[in-house]
């Protein structure tokens, strides 16, 4: 009898693998069309199609730091058929930077993988009078409240960064939220704001240009589009971390082997060579690819970071 079973169980893993998928999948993502992680997103649709012979539908939905999408995939039906991208936002700041949520970040999802980590990169004025991050804290110890930095807007994940070090360096700085990146970093560029955090990819052409400084980057190795800027270990901190991540989730209740497999393709697409080459080094993205037990993990560390990160910055966005 037991050897039936087995028998059986195996039988229908067997049937399960010939036929997940068998339609389209679709992944909602919280950012506009064209975005950094629009085209990390695509560019796995693509290699997905490739591989399974069934379209994935990315679904653009941005909005609120992210909630409107993480709410529309938390009540999907969990059917491996409803996945959504996204950072940090979703699953551990959210939960501190409001009051409520119309989510559950950790009952509402079943992680899938942590794809990438973002890194980002401090930058100051070119004619800034500290040229390395152990510089900058030691003209603004001496200079207290007199230096500023530019963000995307309270709680935004350069908002936090930079909190954040402040806070493990006993500095202060005045804060300069911005519309976008751009305009940051065009001010950093005529030197009417002192420094900032920014996605690599986005401050890496200025930066190479000589139209700004580069002070140190987050991330366990020199990021390959400025080989030249040290890591913030590099740079005497080795605690301090300033990256952040686009993870896959599904809805909470999504049978395990349709997650596990999802995840499984999922991560041996980023960590490929072409996959690199073509989507990841020149957005300054770190190909990651785990689990969904140690994205699990991951998350349950990252939400006790998250919290004290929001408490240094003291944003609020309700």
């Amino acid at each position: 009898m037991r050897l039936v079973a087995l028998l059986m169980m195996f039988a229908a893993g067997s049937a399960f693998g010939q036929a997940y998928p068998s339609k389209p999948i679709r992944v909602v993502v919280p950012y506009t069309a064209g975005g950094p992680a629009d085209l990390l997103v695509r560019g796995l649709g693509q290699k997905l199609n490739d591989a399974w012979g069934q379209q994935i539908v990315v679904e653009n939905k941005p909005g609120a730091n992210e909630i409107i999408a993480a709410q529309d995939v938390a009540k999907s039906p969990p059917d491996g058929y409803n996945y959504l991208l996204a950072s940090d936002a979703v699953f551990s700041l959210n939960g501190y930077l409001y009051s409520k949520l119309p989510y559950d970040p950790v009952r509402d999802f079943a992680p899938v993988s942590r794809l990438v980590n973002a890194n980002l990169m401090l930058v100051a004025r070119p004619d800034f009078p500290a040229a390395t991050a152990r510089e900058l804290v030691d003209f603004a110890k001496k200079n207290p409240g007199k230096l500023n930095y530019g963000s995307v807007g309270a709680g935004g994940v350069n908002h936090l960064a930079m909190a954040w070090f402040n806070t493990q360096n006993g500095l202060d700085m005045q804060h300069v939220p911005y519309k976008g990146l751009v305009q940051g970093l065009q001010d950093i560029v005529t030197s009417r704001l002192d420094v900032m955090f920014a996605v690599i990819g986005g401050a890496a052409p200025m930066l190479k240009a000589g139209k700004m400084r580069g002070l140190a980057t987050s991330g366990k190795a020199r990021n390959a589009l400025i080989p030249d800027v040290p890591t913030f270990a590099e740079a005497g901190f080795p605690n301090f971390d300033a990256s952040f991540y686009f993870g896959l989730a599904a809805p909470a209740g999504t049978p395990r082997e349709m997650i596990a497999r999802f995840a499984a393709e999922s991560a041996r697409i980023v960590n490929t060579a072409e996959f690199r080459e073509k989507y990841l080094n020149n957005l300054g993205f770190e190909p990651v690819g785990d689990t969904p037990e140690q994205f699990a993990a991951y998350l349950r560390q990252d939400r006790e970071l998250a919290a004290q990160k929001v408490k240094a910055s003291g944003a609020k966005l309700d």
